[in-house]
């Protein structure tokens, strides 16, 4: 079972929960993190309102005994990805007293700026990833729970072999989840327009060599309302991506 504990955030006067496996937020020994050529964390951006879908996507359930969290995360951790940091923003406790059921591996952090907009949590996040060690991050939406472990595998896999600075899972036109950004753009994102967020950033730094198809309708599939959910519910869970609505171009 995870254990829950507040650590006083220094961007924040207020306490944030953090759900982990007991270490906190301390680092772990130096075996855990130093003992790999690179170190590729995850972070799952769940801190929005929710507001088009009416109550908080992390805490749906998808299957299986899993949530929308809970399914992410579990796919990062079969994908070998051992830390795996998720962004809260509003409305955070029944998002942790959930997800602390699962028993799951994870650390939390609490964006209070997430109304200023999606990039404001990637920053928190990198906030807390970024050390010694970390050679690029994963991100993805708490809105595209159905990616498969093989695809996030993938795109490592993908970013080993090129070294490309900004890798995406492709589908023809389309661009999915996770993304995986190099650290050589970690300052770039933090100088950012928080207007215009991260994706003129990811586009300028888009190449063939970082843009790789993959046969998983999950990583396109975005569920960001109500009658989306109703499609994935009602609808087998093998089938559901197909019919669940298709991501933009990032």
């Amino acid at each position: 079972m995870s254990t829950l504990h507040l650590v006083q955030d220094r961007a924040s006067p207020c306490p944030r929960r953090i759900a982990d496996s007991g270490f906190g937020d301390r680092r772990l020994p130096c075996a855990r993190f130093y003992n790999i050529a690179q170190v590729i964390p995850a972070l799952v951006l769940a801190a929005g309102r929710s507001s088009r879908m009416g109550r908080a996507k992390a805490i749906l359930p998808i299957g299986s005994g899993d949530t929308f969290l809970t399914r992410i995360v579990r796919s990062f951790l079969a994908a070998g990805v051992d830390d795996v940091v998720i962004v809260l923003g509003h409305d955070p406790e029944p998002i942790v007293g959930s997800f602390s059921m699962s028993g799951l591996p994870a650390r939390f952090v609490i964006n209070s700026n997430y109304d200023q907009g999606q990039l404001s949590s990637l920053l928190a996040g990198l906030a807390v990833i970024d050390r010694p060690g970390v050679v690029a991050a994963l991100v993805t939406l708490v809105d595209v729970p159905l990616v498969s472990s093989a695809t996030v595998r993938a795109v490592i896999d993908r970013y080993r072999e090129t070294h490309a600075v900004v890798v995406r899972p492709t589908s023809g036109a389309r661009h999915g989840h996770p993304l995986l950004l190099d650290r050589s753009i970690f300052d770039e994102l933090r100088a950012a327009d928080p207007q215009r967020g991260a994706k003129p950033i990811v586009r300028a730094h888009a190449s063939v060599d970082g843009d790789f198809p993959v046969a998983d309708e999950g990583a396109f599939a975005d569920i960001d309302t109500a009658e989306d959910y109703a499609r994935l519910v009602l609808t087998d869970a093998a089938g559901t991506a197909d019919r669940a609505p298709r991501r933009e171009e990032q």
